[in-house]
């Protein structure tokens, strides 16, 4: 008997945390559908608007008569009704117009601003989660490179891009000469992070898998991404995928590059890299990996991070 409490109480803690969870979701349709009711109400009040301005001139026209009625003389002897009693009337009459016609709108207007605060709040929500995410992106960002940092200076850059892509150095027999060949062979599928393959089945892919084109073509396309990068400023991961004949993702459309104009590199290497090059700028032999098709080049992108949280910075920074 005495779980049953704990039972009961787990149970209302998973309720409220999957409350806490939606609430910018049930926000969002609270507000909705106050708005909405406001609307209602609102015109529903506007037609018995007329009512209340019928009502509020038989008043005053009723002022009018009694004002005239007692300067004419026919009221009973020693009945005063001045100027200034009559104005106070009149406004009387107005206060209680407007008394009147504010509970009309009264309803639709608490609606409307319960509606405003549900949209305000669920916003609100949503902004601090994605501050929170980009925080946490950012750390996690940085304690990679620094440990992918620690591996190369270990073991050295092969090692690292070996432990990093699933690959391994395998021996090979070549059917024509039947010698062995070493080569590196990257795990089938597609690779973590950024990285996407560049083979036969983009459309801008030469064969033979290695052609010297293949290459030249994808040098251009970073060039035109730098450009683009210097030019505007900015550049998203999704950009640069469409260049090249690549599908789009959902973190594709919120990482990518910021440039800096002073080039102090707050946040990456101030330029765009499909990772495929080795260290004089021709293409890499470990990036022409055999994945389980026919010829391919791995594409690594180096992203600076979420560009709105760049853009932020750079604002902050003064160079917006």
């Amino acid at each position: 008997m005495k779980f049953i409490p704990h039972a009961i109480s787990r149970k209302v803690a998973e309720q409220v945390l999957v409350a806490r969870k939606n609430s910018p979701t049930i926000l969002l349709g609270a507000g909705v559908v106050s708005m909405v009711g406001s609307t209602v109400l609102a015109c529903r009040a506007t037609l018995q608007l007329e009512e209340v301005f019928d009502e509020i001139e038989t008043n005053k026209k009723k002022a009018a008569e009694a004002k005239a009625y007692v300067d004419s003389g026919q009221a009973r002897e020693g009945t005063t009704y001045s100027e200034a009693e009559m104005e106070e009337d009149l406004r009387i009459i107005k206060a209680k117009g407007l008394v009147k016609i504010a509970k009309l709108y009264a309803p639709s207007v608490i609606l409307g601003g319960v509606g405003l605060v549900c949209l305000t709040k669920s916003h609100q929500i949503l902004k601090d989660r994605n501050a929170a995410l980009t925080a946490a992106y950012v750390a996690v960002d940085h304690a990679f490179r620094m440990y992918r940092q620690r591996v190369v200076d270990r073991y050295g850059e092969q090692t690292d891009r070996e432990l990093r892509y699933g690959a391994e150095e395998v021996t090979i027999i070549d059917e024509e000469t039947g010698k062995a060949v070493d080569t590196v062979i990257v795990e089938p599928g597609e690779p973590s992070g950024y990285a996407r393959w560049f083979d036969e089945e983009n459309p801008n892919f030469q064969s033979p898998a290695f052609d010297y084109g293949n290459w030249k073509w994808l040098r251009d396309q970073q060039n035109w991404a730098n450009d683009m990068l210097h030019s505007r400023g900015h550049l998203f991961l999704n950009e640069v995928y469409s260049m090249i004949g690549l599908s789009h993702t959902s973190a594709g459309a919120i990482v990518g590059w910021v440039w800096d104009p002073h080039n102090e590199k707050h946040a990456g290497d101030n330029w765009v890299d499909f990772g495929c090059w080795d260290e004089n700028g021709h293409g890499s032999d470990f990036f022409r990996g055999m994945n389980g098709r026919e010829g391919s080049i791995l594409l690594d992108f180096n992203v600076d991070g979420p560009i709105w949280d760049l853009i932020d910075k750079r604002k902050a920074r003064g160079d917006l």
